[in-house]
């Protein structure tokens, strides 16, 4: 891409005075589970190790066959309610999605990489109560692909773990699990039989010693002189007590054998979470928000006092701040992407690495540039108002602030998707669509001023880090440090343009509101 003037992100933007950062809950340093935004739709997002048949077991919890669920690997699933069933590939480099089908049936052109997600729609009434999500095997996620499924369970506000009876919870899942455990999304458990049917696992060696108190021993199961023992109980018993000896935050979790019954429980389960997590999402979400419609005054002398100043610094702070932020989070990649070509996946599986990488890293800048607006946008609306801002005032200037964006040079284009290609180097695509086709988990039409940060790698990269000749990893550690490095240069260059564009936009709104006494947004 064409170079442009780039900022150090060691040095001050603003030498003439000190920057005010807002005065708002601190960035987040990390992807992780958070409550879900308004208008987040309800969906159950399903997990778990390789070999535990969790595709079976939402065959069996949505009425289909299983193979209408097979995707590529590394793939997301979104399964969603229509009268018409679709299938449809969301692939980086296209701004309109494409036909697929797992046999490679489907007409249409073939698929430069792997899609990003996979959705398909079925006339079934259970997914008009919620959708369902599967994700990749937990043995393939990495430190990035974990981040990415908690920030989608967090959002779709319950987790289905798969895991087979000859199987046991890696340290891996064991942390996932406990950093859903400290959330408020709900968590169900199914375990499938494995290869030699209801046979409890090996302890594996990492795992602790079940020295919790007295009532998690209760809460595991019934004991063994209660009556004839249940395999399938006694199996999903010793799960949920290996689970609780090392989460305990996990006690209220509801575990499921897979059998046809309990599939049935399952279900049953799932709809009267989804009932509850509808009416709560409901009533903390009012159609209707306060100060959508008032007449909103602005603070007399505020023209007289230095709220253009601040509103400059603050926006300056912020983006130095999160180009920091970027470029340590990428030096972190670095690291382990060359890790995994020395000791890990190898040169044929960096490309799934580094996309998956690349797509954590966006959404982690997407959320750190939301925070910072959205604290800047209430600081100059408070100095400039007279006090803090209602949810319906604040969801004006939002909205005002993001159509004034194309009326500066700097907030045109924003709206666009940074692709890796295999020379290294990045490549930009706009267009509706675009940015959509790199979301994993797409989840509600988003609310906020600026438009998602999205990278990814295009399907040339793709290809020849796949190819057979190419398994050099001298060459693709260099390669990948060139590739990161101009990811670090492009995106430090895309953050100080957005905040500039949301500085002037909204410096333009409450210079109006100043101007005629009144916020007309």
């Amino acid at each position: 891409m064409k170079p442009g003037p780039l900022p150090g992100v060691d040095v001050p933007d603003e030498p003439g005075g000190p920057a005010a950062p807002p005065r708002r809950a601190p960035l987040p340093t990390r992807l992780g589970v958070t409550e879900p935004p308004a208008g987040e739709p309800i969906a159950v997002v399903a997990a778990g190790p390789a070999g535990a048949a969790r595709r079976d077991v939402l065959a069996a919890l949505l009425g289909l066959a299983p193979e209408r669920l097979a995707v590529p690997p590394g793939s997301w699933l979104l399964v969603d309610h229509a009268r018409v069933s679709t299938r449809a590939a969301y692939v980086p480099g296209y701004r309109q999605p494409h036909a697929y089908a797992p046999d490679g049936s489907a007409a249409g052109p073939a698929l430069a990489r792997p899609p990003r997600r996979v959705e398909l729609t079925v006339a079934e009434p259970l997914l008009r109560r919620f959708a369902v999500v599967d994700t990749p095997d937990t043995g393939t996620l990495g430190l990035a692909g974990g981040r990415l499924l908690l920030d989608a369970v967090g959002r779709a506000g319950a987790l289905l773990f798969v895991i087979a009876a000859d199987q046991a919870f890696t340290a891996a899942e064991r942390h996932l699990l406990a950093e859903v455990a400290g959330s408020s999304a709900e968590v169900f458990v199914v375990v499938t039989p494995g290869l030699s049917g209801w046979a409890a696992p090996p302890a594996p060696a990492d795992s602790p010693e079940p020295t919790g108190p007295p009532e998690l021993a209760e809460l595991a199961g019934p004991s063994e002189l209660a009556g004839p023992v249940d395999p399938a109980g006694a199996v999903v018993a010793a799960h949920r007590a290996a689970l609780l000896a090392a989460v305990p935050g996990l006690a209220r979790a509801r575990w499921h054998p897979a059998r046809p019954d309990d599939i049935d429980a399952l279900r049953r389960a799932i709809v009267g979470w989804a009932a509850d997590e509808g009416l709560r999402r409901g009533s903390a979400q009012p159609p209707e928000p306060p100060g959508a419609h008032d007449r909103v005054p602005v603070l007399p002398g505020a023209e007289a006092t230095d709220w253009a100043g601040q509103l400059e610094r603050q926006a300056r702070s912020c983006a130095q701040r999160i180009r920091q932020d970027v470029a340590l989070e990428l030096a972190d990649t670095h690291l382990r992407v060359v890790q995994e070509i020395v000791f890990g996946v190898g040169c044929a599986g960096l490309p799934q690495l580094l996309d998956r990488e690349l797509e954590a890293l966006s959404l982690l800048a997407t959320a750190l540039c939301d925070r910072a607006v959205r604290g800047i946008c209430d600081d100059a609306a408070e100095r400039v108002l007279g006090g803090p801002v209602s949810d319906g005032v604040r969801r004006r200037i939002v909205e005002a602030v993001r159509f004034g964006l194309d009326d500066h040079s700097a907030g045109r284009g924003l709206d666009r998707v940074l692709l890796v290609t295999s020379t290294a180097a990045v490549a930009e695509l706009a267009g509706l669509g675009a940015a959509d086709a790199l979301r994993g988990y797409p989840g509600a039409e988003r609310a906020e001023v600026l438009p998602p940060v999205a990278v990814a790698l295009s399907g040339p990269c793709w290809q020849r880090w796949r190819g057979p000749g190419n398994d050099d990893p001298g060459g693709a550690r260099a390669w990948a440090q060139r590739a990161l490095r101009e990811v670090e240069l492009e995106l430090t260059r895309e953050v100080s343009r957005r905040f500039e564009a949301v500085r002037l936009s909204l410096t333009t709104v409450l210079a109006d509101a100043l101007d005629h006494g009144i916020l007309l947004a």
